[in-house]
């Protein structure tokens, strides 16, 4: 399984990110998704962190349903 260098597509709600890959296997191409939480850490350099809080966990409902929408759309377009 290859992945690409870019992601296909992003997107975002509040500080939550979900990252959409395109990879191929032996039965054809398919979509993955990442979720993250981008951040500047003490001395500012942007960081990815992986766990949501209570605050966060709306965006990240959010986002993935987004997601599992524009895969969808996409998926249908083959």
């Amino acid at each position: 399984m290859a992945t690409n260098n870019k992601p296909t597509h992003t997107l975002r709600c509040g500080n939550i990110k979900a990252t959409i890959w395109e990879n191929n296997s032996e039965r054809g191409p398919f979509f993955a998704t990442t979720f993250s939480r981008p951040f500047k850490d003490q001395s500012g350099a942007w960081r990815s962190g992986t766990s949501f809080g209570l605050n966060g966990l709306e965006s990240l409902v959010t986002v993935a349903r987004d997601a599992k929408e524009w895969i969808a759309a996409h998926v249908l377009k083959r």
